[in-house]
């Protein structure tokens, strides 16, 4: 959620705080329950729009006051922006309220439905819901791309940055990329978060690397990330004939565990046991 949020309010927020014998006013309560960490600085702001490249219909989760959503506008973006926080909804479209370019919805963006035409999501959104939003994402089948500000562990996880690739990143790869944007340090935002956040661009492809036969390449992924004896090789032999070839033909190594799979490889191991 985008808030161009002035330092003297915030700090004024803070002052009530103490005043109240150091405990937390209902809005900081609030913050913390909805995961609220709002974005503040211009230039942070910026590289989400340069990430994003926004145009046509955009839907942004988690708007706050609307700093995002004010630059996802004026850079030519149609934006139907959703907040949860009913007094941050309400100000936000009192605010654009004569400006055609913004609808504010107040309600869970993970709650909506998604629109039937083409559409990309660009938000800062809350770490608490964070993998919600994604999977959201990932189930639309009219959205183009999702530019997302997450926890900087998390967009790396998703990006293969560890070394190690996740289920979810894997599963989707024939469908999606993934891809690790610009590092926004924890100072970028208000109240300061205890970690860098980072953007994370999932973007869905013009041709799919799997055309036909979706069921068979999650059901294989899903086996191999099952665990079961400690390697893909393991795993895989419980199920398919032609294992040891397949994995030769991908490059993996026979005792490979199954984070260490590229992506890539894992579409030579489906064409090789399932087609």
């Amino acid at each position: 959620m985008a808030q161009n949020f002035a330092h003297g309010n915030y700090s004024h927020t803070q002052k009530n705080a103490r005043n109240s014998g150091g405990g937390r006013t209902p809005r900081d309560r609030a913050r913390r329950t909805l995961s609220q960490n709002f974005l503040v600085d211009r230039h942070a702001i910026d590289l989400m729009v340069k990430a994003a490249a926004p145009e046509g219909l955009v839907l942004e989760p988690g708007t706050g006051p609307g700093a995002l959503t004010l630059a996802l506008a004026e850079a030519g973006a149609r934006v139907i922006g959703y907040e949860i926080d009913p007094l941050l909804a309400g100000k936000l479209a009192a605010r654009t309220r004569s400006d055609p370019r913004i609808d504010v919805v107040r309600g869970d963006f993970t709650a909506s439905r998604a629109p039937r035409e083409p559409f990309a999501v660009v938000g800062n959104i809350p770490y608490s819901v964070t993998s919600k939003i994604v999977d959201w994402c990932l189930r639309a089948p009219a959205m183009t791309s999702a530019t997302l500000l997450t926890q900087r562990e998390y967009a790396r996880k998703r990006t293969g940055d560890y070394g190690r690739w996740s289920l979810v990143t894997v599963e989707s790869w024939p469908w999606f990329s993934w891809r690790l944007g610009d590092t926004i340090g924890r100072e970028s935002f208000r109240p300061v978060p205890s970690v860098d956040s980072a953007i994370l661009l999932v973007q869905r492809r013009p041709e799919p690397l799997v055309v036909r036969g979706r069921r068979s390449y999650q059901e294989l992924v899903e086996l191999g990330f099952g665990g079961v004896g400690g390697s893909v090789r393991a795993s895989l032999k419980t199920r398919y004939q032609g294992v040891d070839a397949a994995l030769a033909a991908a490059g993996v190594a026979r005792d490979a565990v199954v984070g260490h799979v590229h992506p890539d490889q894992w579409i030579t191991l489906w064409e090789r046991l399932c087609r």
